[in-house]
């Protein structure tokens, strides 16, 4: 099992930056595919990012080549580095544990409680 706690959102001009980090708990959180998801108002939780226990990743198109998704297992912690933020980025962001590697949000089991991101233009 893992449990899951966001930090690091807020409030950014667009063309910002903001580093959210996802502190985990449990004994076998390297063995998590980890994800960002997000969702904006009026709109479906997506997909964001992914990363498997070694470090592959894949990207929705939208923020691919803006965000950086990776981990530190040692400190248990994922984060995602989001650079040249745009409004239409706004959303609650949330992390979640997968014990596959996949994009599907079905497939993740454990979920943080999501943090703010409001990009202002």
């Amino acid at each position: 099992q893992v449990q899951l706690v966001e930090s690091g959102g807020g409030l950014v001009q667009a063309g910002g930056s903001l580093r959210l980090s996802c502190a985990a708990s449990g004994r076998t959180f390297s063995s998590y595919a980890m994800g960002w998801f997000r969702q904006a108002p009026g709109k479906e939780r997506e997909f964001v990012a992914v990363i498997s226990w070694s470090g592959t990743t894949r990207y929705s198109d939208s923020v691919k080549g803006r965000f950086t998704i990776s981990r530190d297992n040692a400190k248990n912690t994922v984060y995602l580095q989001m650079i040249s933020l745009k409004p239409e980025d706004t959303a609650v962001y949330y992390c979640a544990a997968s014990a596959t590697w996949t994009q599907d949000q079905t497939r993740f089991a454990y979920w943080g409680q999501g943090t703010q991101v409001t990009v202002s233009s």
